[in-house]
This record gives C-alpha cells, structure tokens and sequence, in this order.
C-alpha cells in the first residue's frame, strides 16, 4: 500500500488514511554483481533474516550503467520490454509473501566511465545531457512498470549534479513513471543537497542518504554528542519537510567499520581498532533518532547482502551490527545487545 506513515499523509494524487501503517524499518539488499543474487534462494533467506531482526521493509536497487556519452545500458534485461527478469520478478513476490514491503531504488552505475559515484555524474555538451535524460527516463520507466508491484518507488538516487537546470526534465520523468506504477514516489537526494530538489512537490515523500558527518575531531565520540548532532540534523530535515509539506524517511543510514566512520560516514571505513564499536554506536544512536515519532517515519539501513559476499565490512549482517538492531527494532530484542 503506503510507503509507511510517511506518504500516508502526504500523497497528492490518491487519497489516502493517515497512520494506518508501522513507521519504516528497513534494510537495502546489496549484491556484489549487476543484480542477480535478488533471484535466487539466498535473497529469500537474506529477507526471513532482516524480518526476524524486526525489519518490516527491504530494499533493492536495479542497476543501470551509464557512459561518457550519456547512454544508459541496461543489464541482464529481456528482450521484451514488458517480461520482468526473475531478479526483479522474484524478490517483489517473496517479500510480499513474507509480509515484507519492499522499495526499488534504481542506481545509475558509473562502471569503468571515470566518474568515482554517480553524484559526480555530469556532461560536457548539450548533445550528451539530452541523450542521458532520453535514455533515463526510457530506463527508469521500464523499471517502474517491470516493478508496478512493489510498495515504493524511488524515480532517481543521488544524482547531485543533474539538479540544476533541468527541473522540468525531472518533472517530465516523474510524471512518466505514475503512468507505470500505482507506489508512491520519491527521490533519493544525497545528504548536502536534499534542499536544492526543486521537484518535491511532484513526489510524495522526501527521501535522503543520511551520511551527515556527526563530529569534526578524530577520538572517539561520546554518545551524548552525537545525541547533540542528530538534534540538530533531524531538527533541520523536520522543518525543511515541513516547509515543503511533506514527511521524509531515510533511504540510506550506515556506517562502515573504522575510526573516520563519525566523520566520514560515506567512506570506506580505514579498519583501525575500536571501529566496530565506533560502528556499533553510531547505528545504536541513530536508531535512537530516527526512532522518534514525528514526520521522519523510518529508515533504510545500508546494507546487507544476498548470499556469500568478499571484502565487505559496511554490513548490517555482522553480528555486533544486528545486535544493535534487534535492540531497536526485534519484539523480543536479544539479551546479549552491546552496552552502548
């Protein structure tokens, strides 16, 4: 139905109860390839895991990669435009059938064209930008129909520098993919740029990558300034939801393992001693904050994987990580979580 209470409330196009549903606890199924692993067994299991730490919403994001000349290409696809692959197909079914909601963030991926994330994602010629924003919105429009199922659709994640000057571009796109799926909409804006999205109003919730540095210094934070820095933070993302009459949710929180991890939350973590219970509370006093009750309804957690993963440590799945979880989020939390 609703992307939880948070468009519950805030949806323009249908009419809606308000407060019907749980705020969202939500976990983002990664994969280590293009996408496959959503297909197969271990994404099933991956969902009864995170339902059992209390999670009552996943996450996916489809792939589309993207070059210097602005073209989109699309991975693993059928050749029929309307025949959903079963790593889309499948991991829709299953969470529904486990009583999961489920959210598709399509990600635009640089892959070997020279930019380090799709935030630096830019063109140099008018020839190059109208050929992305052609060959997006046929990508993004397929994805929503492929996925018309699914409980919430996110029309773009992170794409910092395709914002300015091309508003009624965005609009164009926004309005394509409603032709293709009944979910309510959001973008995903990157944490310093969710207040120059010059779109909310066409969408039905305010979505943000929380990667919000939480203190300047390089010791170990106490816990009651990083108390202090989500007051602030929350307080601002509140009154700027507020001011464009919506509610807001987090389509990504997490934290890697090391001691820049409070600074840098968006980075590797450097793997220095003491990093997983930096880790560990920087999840537990977030969840603390978002755990409030006001228009920021819930969160995605980055991020945990389908199967065997390599060289991962930015994992909900490690164990000191779900105990932190389960504190916030199980019915029953585990008696062991970390003392925080």
């Amino acid at each position: 139905m609703m992307m939880g209470v948070a468009l519950a409330g805030s949806l323009q196009a249908t009419e809606v109860p308000t407060n019907e549903e749980e705020p969202i606890r939500g976990i983002v199924i990664s994969c280590q390839t293009w996408g496959q692993e959503w297909g197969t067994d271990e994404m099933v299991e991956a969902m009864r895991e995170v339902k059992a730490l209390g999670a009552n919403w996943v996450q996916i994001h489809p792939y589309g990669a993207v070059t210097r000349e602005g073209e989109i290409r699309m991975r693993r696809m059928p050749d029929d435009p309307d025949e959903a692959p079963i790593w889309l197909k499948r991991p829709i079914e299953e969470a529904h059938r486990l009583g999961l909601k489920i959210c598709i963030t399509p990600h635009i991926a640089p892959w070997r064209a020279g930019w380090g994330w799709r935030g630096e994602v830019t063109f140099d010629s008018k020839a190059k930008w109208n050929r992305f924003f052609s060959d997006y919105k046929v990508w993004i429009t397929r994805l929503a129909r492929l996925c018309s199922d699914a409980d919430g659709f996110t029309v773009g994640s992170e794409l910092d520098q395709t914002l300015r000057g091309n508003e009624g571009r965005w609009r164009d796109i926004i309005a394509a993919v409603r032709e293709e799926i009944d979910a309510p909409l959001t973008y995903s804006a990157n944490w310093p740029d969710y207040k120059k999205v010059p779109f909310w109003d066409a969408l039905d919730v305010i979505s943000l990558s929380a990667y919000f540095p939480m203190v300047k210094h390089q010791r170990m934070p106490e816990a009651a300034e990083l108390d202090r820095t989500w007051q602030r933070v929350r307080g601002e993302a509140l009154a700027y939801a507020r001011s464009q009459d919506k509610r807001i949710v987090f389509m990504e929180l997490g934290y890697d393992v090391g001691m820049n991890a409070a600074r840098e939350p968006w980075e590797n973590g450097d793997r220095r001693e003491g990093g997983e219970e930096l880790q560990a509370l920087l999840l537990d006093r977030a969840l603390t904050a978002v755990g409030e009750e006001d228009d920021l309804i819930g969160t995605f957690l980055w991020k945990w994987f389908a199967g065997p993963v390599r060289r991962e440590t930015f994992m909900v799945s490690a164990p000191h990580i779900r105990k932190v979880v389960a504190k916030h989020w199980a019915e029953d939390p585990v008696d062991n979580a970390p003392k925080l």
